[in-house]
């Protein structure tokens, strides 16, 4: 394990360096974590490059599958799967860019990669992360505008891919503190008396201080978990609220029970991505938040191995988007199971249905009109 490298900045953990130090120029504010560090043994080291190689291979897999088949299949083509699919970019960008670089460092206790690579690597995680985060204040968007104010604005293809141009630079413009204070030294190997450490480094941030590198990363923080989950819970909190009004009302309307419960689905799905979002990134949050704030009470021989716990369950966020999307959606399982059969050169006995999940949501809220004309044309 890594002996002493940089915390993790907000929500974003360092990818590359899995124990946290304070990455400050006045080292005396923050205590020196090598007094306290263990290593673990060789069955948990084991376990945790197994967890980190299963995850990417799941994340790589799922989501490259997942991105192929929303392009090929120009009926499933809408809102909502281009906003799935661009979530599956942003993980296949973690998958690469970031865990194998992790399970390396965690392996051989320095960084070995050079210093673009250092800045890179904790560049791109912060991106994809907020790019997932955004990316699902939009899909609530659509959300809501489907089924809770069917009579309204409704976003088109073509304003989609203006949406996910616009997460994408934003993205890269809240990042660009990790490539101008990220950077190698060998601090954290001075003092240590062992020759194999001699001329090693670590990837580490350094901010001009201390008060810089908090306000950055309480402000990342709010910006990428906190803020856009709340948004996303209002959102979704007004959409089940119309759903289950709508429910009640549907038996005068029997054509439209069908619809509805598949719009019920749908939305489930969608949801259940959300949630398994925030609580994939919930325990490196806290990890964080303590570290910044009440860094005494990380003061134990374990805090490596815990910060890299934190940091793989929040990695298994990559693996969330296909494994829902799979199960919940009929036309992902019969599109996975063509391209099974594709690659052992056998035709595919599936058929699809030509649902788009933003047209079908569309058709649910105009054959639902009356129903809300007769709740007062509102939900």
């Amino acid at each position: 394990m890594a002996n002493s490298t940089s915390q993790a900045n907000g929500n974003i953990p360092n990818v590359t360096s899995p124990l946290p130090s304070s990455g400050d120029n006045s080292s005396t504010s923050k205590p020196n974590f090598l007094d306290y560090d263990c290593y673990p043994s060789s069955h948990i080291l084991l376990a945790l490059v197994g967890g980190y190689t299963a995850i990417s291979l799941v994340g790589l897999f799922g989501n490259i599958s997942l991105i192929r088949i929303i392009r090929r299949q120009k009926e499933t083509q809408n809102v909502t799967n281009l906003l799935i699919g661009n979530l599956s970019v942003s993980d296949v960008l973690v998958c690469i860019m970031c865990i194998p670089f992790t399970v390396v460092y965690t392996l051989m206790d320095h960084w070995i990669f050079g210093e673009t690579m250092c800045k890179v690597t904790n560049y791109v995680q912060c991106l994809s992360v907020s790019v997932s985060s955004f990316s699902l204040v939009l899909i609530a968007i659509e959300r809501y505008q489907l089924i809770v104010n069917p009579r309204g604005w409704k976003p088109n293809i073509s304003q989609a891919y203006w949406g996910i141009a616009f997460i994408w630079l934003g993205s890269a413009m809240l990042s660009v503190p990790f490539l101008a204070f990220y950077q190698l030294t060998d601090e954290p190997f001075r003092n240590i008396s062992q020759s194999f450490y001699h001329d090693k480094y670590a990837c580490m941030d350094s901010w001009p201080s201390e008060r810089d590198r908090l306000g950055f990363n309480t402000c990342l923080l709010g910006v990428q978990y906190f803020a856009p989950l709340c948004f996303i819970f209002v959102c979704y909190v007004r959409v089940f609220l119309c759903l289950r009004r709508r429910g009640g009302l549907v038996d005068r309307l029997r054509e439209s029970e069908a619809r509805l419960s598949e719009s019920k689905r749908i939305n489930a799905m969608l949801v259940s991505i959300v949630v398994a979002f925030a609580v994939c990134w919930l325990p490196l949050n806290v990890f964080n938040l303590i570290f910044d704030w009440h860094h005494e009470a990380l003061l134990n021989c374990h805090h490596n191995l815990l910060f890299t716990l934190c940091h793989l369950v929040a990695m298994i966020s990559t693996c969330v988007n296909p494994v829902f999307y799979g199960f919940l959606n009929k036309n992902f399982q019969k599109d996975l199971h063509g391209m099974v059969h594709h690659c052992r050169c056998q035709p595919s006995p599936e058929e699809y249905e030509n649902i788009g999940m933003s047209a079908m949501q569309t058709d649910v809220s105009k054959g639902s009109l009356k129903l809300n004309n007769m709740a007062n044309n509102s939900c």
